[in-house]
């Protein structure tokens, strides 16, 4: 019998509000304390990597659909001034 062990994830994973027009689709960011927690949220809600931004701060561009995945897989939601924040964080490497 093999024994599996999961590993738990400390960092967090955050979505902001669905307000961004994108064609037909309605967008959020996912963005989260590390890379290797935000890929894996990405890659659990379905999300390809080459949707990965890095060119401000490290993100993915995700529909209304993606979100309510990320959500139910534990994704935190915040507001705009916490996004802002989050952002901001991320951008200066803090």
């Amino acid at each position: 019998m093999t024994k599996i062990t999961l590993i738990k994830s400390s960092m967090a994973v955050y979505v902001d509000a669905a307000v961004w027009p994108y064609g037909r689709m309605i967008m959020c960011h996912l963005l989260a304390d590390t890379e290797e927690a935000l890929h894996m949220m990405a890659d659990r809600i379905g999300v390809s990597r080459r949707w990965f931004q890095h060119r401000r701060y490290p993100h993915y561009d995700i529909c209304k659909a993606k979100r309510a995945l990320a959500v139910k897989y534990g994704a935190k939601e915040i507001n705009r001034r916490q996004f802002v924040a989050m952002a901001t964080k991320l951008k200066h490497g803090a």
